[in-house]
């Protein structure tokens, strides 16, 4: 099959030839139909992955067909059109026992624990608890992001802060994930401010929802800060960074009004500093989200069959599996980063 592989972290990803997965005892392999480009490919690549073995093929957010079936898997039959968490759950640590799949102790990863989607063809392992039925009426980009940045976004507004109707929600930093977590809140009925330095994420974060955008771009933290406590008048309820910067965070952070729940989704390279005098003085509480398990999926399916949600909206870009290798430096280098870009091996 044809996959996007690389050989060391930081070194150029190419597109080759490698052999097919086969699906061992409770797996599946799937035909990708279509797979995001997310940030967290790029950490990946550049090794902050501590678990990643070398030569490696990214890519963890899919829409595809199951195409084998491995010894065990009696519930999925080949041919369906399928998704998955970036998660994958084991089934039977205590994580999983409590329904909490999502931080799953032998959680495995295509992308990240395997190789991953920028293929013609991807495992799934645990399959049974993991592959999620998706219909074919459902736009296949909107499909393949579902199960990273969208998830991770739904359970945070949703499982996490629990995000009100009516309620002033930040989201700093409109990429991919950003711009995810605008639509939600908006769906939800909350009153939502983006903020970024672009203006053509700012232009999507309006179309996704927000009521007000803050172009950061020339401002300092401090006055970004003031510009959302000006518009919520005291500060958001909610505060969502997207980006995995420590500066961003802490305006996140600070614009909370008292009580304020701030959701964290933006990945690190290095552990950041926090504002903690104002997070102990205003009681705030942070909040992280890994994901989604799959036992949620069909509450957010729900939201998007009734027109509420329309993830497939956020895609500025669908790319052939040969130009992958050049979208991902792109990416790393802050080019052709507004919206999604959605990757088609076929």
């Amino acid at each position: 099959m044809r996959a996007v592989l690389y050989e060391s972290f930081g070194g150029e990803p190419r597109v080759v030839d490698v052999a097919r997965p086969q699906a061992g005892d409770g797996d599946v392999v799937v035909q990708v139909l279509a797979t995001g480009l997310c940030r967290s490919d790029l950490h990946a690549w550049a090794g902050h992955d501590p678990g990643i073995r070398l030569p490696h093929v990214p890519g963890h957010e899919l829409v595809g067909r199951i195409a084998e079936r491995g010894a065990g898997v009696t519930e999925l039959r080949v041919g369906q059109r399928v998704t998955v968490p970036f998660v994958c759950a084991c089934g039977s640590c205590p994580e999983c026992e409590s329904g909490n799949g999502q931080v799953c102790r032998n959680q495995t990863q295509p992308g990240f624990t395997h190789w991953g989607s920028f293929a013609e063809y991807v495992l799934i392992r645990n399959a049974e608890l993991n592959v999620i039925p998706v219909p074919d009426a459902l736009d296949p980009g909107a499909a393949a992001i579902l199960g990273c940045r969208f998830a991770t976004s739904f359970r945070g507004l949703v499982g996490q802060a629990h995000v009100q109707a009516d309620e002033w929600v930040v989201v700093v930093g409109c990429g991919g994930v950003g711009l995810s977590a605008v639509m939600i809140a908006a769906a939800l009925g909350a009153r939502v401010i983006g903020v970024d330095v672009s203006g053509e994420a700012l232009a999507l974060a309006t179309a996704s929802g927000a009521e007000h955008v803050i172009d950061s771009g020339g401002l300092t933290d401090a006055e970004v800060v003031a510009a959302v406590r000006d518009l919520t008048g005291g500060g958001a309820g909610v505060s969502v960074e997207a980006l995995g910067r420590e500066n961003t965070t802490a305006v996140a952070i600070r614009s909370l009004a008292r009580r304020g729940r701030h959701v964290q989704i933006g990945l690190f390279s290095s552990d950041p500093r926090m504002p903690m005098a104002e997070i102990i003085a205003g009681e705030l509480t942070v909040l992280g989200s890994h994901g989604m398990a799959a036992r949620h999926y069909p509450g957010m399916l729900d939201i998007i069959a009734s027109g509420r949600l329309r993830p497939e909206e956020l895609i500025t870009r669908r790319i052939g599996l040969e130009e992958a290798p050049e979208a991902m430096i792109d990416l790393a280098n802050a080019r052709n980063t507004a919206g999604v870009t959605l990757i088609v091996p076929g």
